[in-house]
């Protein structure tokens, strides 16, 4: 398992929000990106996660294909990273660095409404 600081955790999640294509950033609305150590109870409970699910990252929102004119006033969708997970997955500084842009990769695109199978299908092209 790789040990790091938060303060490190976190400027590596920056510089993988960074390094991704500017289209992608640009066109995201109204979302925010945080760092958790690991899923709460209540995310663990409304995604029906047992204790043994790994989640390296997490999508709460709703998607920019399913917004309507009526879309406004409401609080900004999430995307969570959870930091210890990835850590204990990680086999280096180079291997986290991989799994964190990744991470935030997939979780961008949940938020631009594509389901695993098409996240998948874009990761092995």
């Amino acid at each position: 398992m790789l040990i790091i600081e938060d303060k490190e955790f976190e400027q590596l999640a920056s510089a993988a929000i960074d390094s991704l294509p500017d289209e992608i950033i640009k066109n995201m609305k109204n979302v925010a990106i945080v760092v958790e150590n690991e899923p709460s109870e209540e995310q663990r409970q409304k995604f029906h996660l047992n204790a043994h699910t790994t989640l390296f990252g997490l999508y709460e929102g709703i998607p920019l294909i399913k917004r309507s004119a009526n879309y406004s006033l409401v609080p900004p969708d999430k995307i969570t990273i959870f930091k210890k997970p990835l850590m204990m997955s990680a086999q280096s500084i180079d291997d986290l660095k991989d799994k964190i842009k990744r991470t935030i990769w997939h979780e961008i695109a949940h938020h631009y409404g594509l389901d695993h199978d098409r996240i998948h299908e874009l990761e092995h092209k």
